[in-house]
């Protein structure tokens, strides 16, 4: 187990390391990049709207069909069902492989599941596609709490304020593993 667990820590150190080099290279579609540029200037009341409407455009995925799966699989982890959720997310990668939103979802399920081996996979395939999803690195940052890495999941929820700079959960945590690593609050 410890074998596992170790490897697992050094695909995550990996990841991390690629996604702090790799921003931004993937392409967003142009509505997506310019609500992203007026998010990390936006006020804090600016960017509850901002979010929702970035999350709009990254759930697009241009066929009725694939977003019929994403639909399903958000509303299967909404009511506490991630085992639904994963069956509809997988099904949705396996069919549209390039579609990010459907990546970040499945790493969202497998997260809920506690597999952090395929959620951290979920969201290299996120990270890949869309470098600049808050969300996945966030939930990467989540990652590497629960792992016991807390100076990585630190970097990796700084990098999220490079994008979203009022997330509050991002904000909270931030606060809490200073104080830990460091100790010392910013």
């Amino acid at each position: 187990m410890s074998g596992i667990l170790s490897r697992l820590k050094c695909t995550v150190a990996t990841l991390l390391v690629t996604v702090m080099i790799s921003l931004p290279a993937a392409a967003d579609t142009a509505r997506a990049d310019e609500l992203l540029s007026q998010l990390a200037t936006a006020s804090a009341e600016e960017s509850d709207g901002l979010v929702r409407e970035i999350r709009l455009e990254w759930s697009k995925s241009g066929s009725a069909a694939m977003d019929l799966l994403l639909r399903r699989g958000r509303d299967a982890l909404e009511v506490g069902n991630p085992e639904l959720a994963i069956d509809h997310l997988t099904a949705l990668t396996d069919h549209a492989p390039d579609f990010a939103e459907g990546w970040s979802n499945l790493a969202l399920a497998y997260y809920q599941q506690e597999l952090f081996g395929p959620c951290v996979y979920a969201l290299e395939q996120t990270l890949a596609l869309n470098p600049r999803h808050f969300g996945a690195i966030k939930g990467l940052g989540a990652v590497l709490e629960q792992l016991g890495e807390p100076a990585k999941a630190l970097a990796a929820y700084r990098k999220v304020l490079d994008i979203y700079p009022h997330d509050p959960e991002v904000l909270e945590a931030i606060g809490r593993l200073e104080l830990q690593v460091t100790g010392q609050r910013i």
